[in-house]
């Protein structure tokens, strides 16, 4: 492949990467409408239609890694291991 090529190629990345940014945007922005009217309701779940939508509160537990290394040191250094990968990027 050439590098004019290339270049096409990257500029019609950066344009979909532009309305990739748009779109979600446009998304995020429809959901915290919907969040929002659900909230001002004061439901977790409705029906519109055909779609069921719930915003629901969910509890999860994590793991504290950068308190364990504090804390435990050598024993975060025994079970860490290095991982090789690859990154892509266009400036």
């Amino acid at each position: 492949m050439g590098e004019r090529a290339i270049e096409n190629r990257i500029r019609k990345l950066k344009v979909l990467e532009e309305q990739k940014k748009e779109l979600e945007a446009q998304i995020n922005a429809l959901q915290e409408e919907i969040k929002k009217d659900m909230e001002t309701k004061g439901v977790e779940e409705m029906q519109a239609g055909i779609f069921i939508i719930r915003f629901t509160s969910v509890l999860s537990s994590r793991f504290d890694t950068k308190k364990f290394k504090e804390q435990y040191g050598s024993l975060y250094s025994q079970f860490t291991k290095q991982t090789a990968s690859r990154r892509f990027t266009i400036s």
